[in-house]
Formats: C-alpha cells, sequence, structure tokens
C-alpha cells in the first residue's frame, strides 16, 4: 500500500512538473492577429472596432487558471507530504530496530521531503513563466 502510494506521489509531482514545462512550450507560441481574430470570432467576443477581443471585466485569464490548478495541485500535494511525513515517523517509532522497517520509514519521510521540494519548485517554475508570458 505505501509503495504504491509512494509512486502516485511522485507520479502527482512528476506531471506537475511537466504541466510547467508545458506551459512554457505552449506559452512561448505566437499567436498573430488573423488568429486572435479567428478566436474572438469563434466565441462571440469580438470588439467593436474589429481588432481584438472585448473581454467581459473579471473574466478568468488563461495564467490565472494555470495558477489557480498549481495552487490547488500544490495544496493536495503538500497534504499528502505531510501525511506520509506522519506515517514515515510512526513506522521509525514501531520499527522496534529492525533495518528494513527503520530504512523503509527513512525512504519515506526522504520521499515526502523530496515531494515537497518538487512541488515548491514547480511553484516557482509556473510563476516564472506565467510572468515572462504575460
Amino acid at each position: 500500500m505505501i509503495r504504491k502510494f509512494n509512486k502516485t506521489f511522485i507520479f502527482t509531482a512528476m506531471t506537475i512538473i511537466l504541466m510547467a514545462v508545458m506551459s512554457t512550450v505552449i506559452g512561448t507560441t505566437p499567436v498573430y492577429a488573423s488568429a486572435k481574430s479567428d478566436v474572438c470570432n469563434g466565441v462571440g467576443l469580438t470588439s467593436p472596432d474589429g481588432t481584438g477581443c472585448n473581454v467581459p471585466a473579471g473574466s478568468p485569464t488563461a495564467n490565472s487558471t494555470v495558477i489557480t490548478v498549481v495552487n490547488i495541485l500544490s495544496i493536495v500535494v503538500g497534504i499528502l507530504a505531510v501525511i506520509y511525513i506522519i506515517i514515515g515517523g510512526i513506522k521509525y517509532i514501531t520499527s522496534s530496530g529492525d533495518a528494513n522497517n527503520v530504512t523503509s520509514a527513512k525512504n519515506t519521510i526522504l520521499y515526502a521531503i523530496v515531494g515537497l521540494v518538487i512541488v515548491a519548485l514547480a511553484q516557482v517554475i509556473v510563476r516564472f513563466v506565467l510572468k515572462k508570458i504575460t
């Protein structure tokens, strides 16, 4: 059960990193005026002069949506990491000096801390990329 959860935890952290990298790749693609006009027309947000989008005030932007998703994922992964640190601590206390159990407990704590570092780096990367895009 713990090994499966460790794999899930690592997969979640890697997904966040992949999202940060993909937002960099997608965000650097230039948007040309004709494509932007076509998109605006397609969603019904054409401005009166036809030169841009007439987006209502308070509408969510792509940047705010990405930040919200990354924040939610970071909170979930952070909570899971704290739970795993607690589980690792309990395993360490109840290991009774058995070398295999002590190693397993230390690995659980180590992987949880690595996950927290990855989540923190993902936050930094996403915010850096979004500042460069806008």
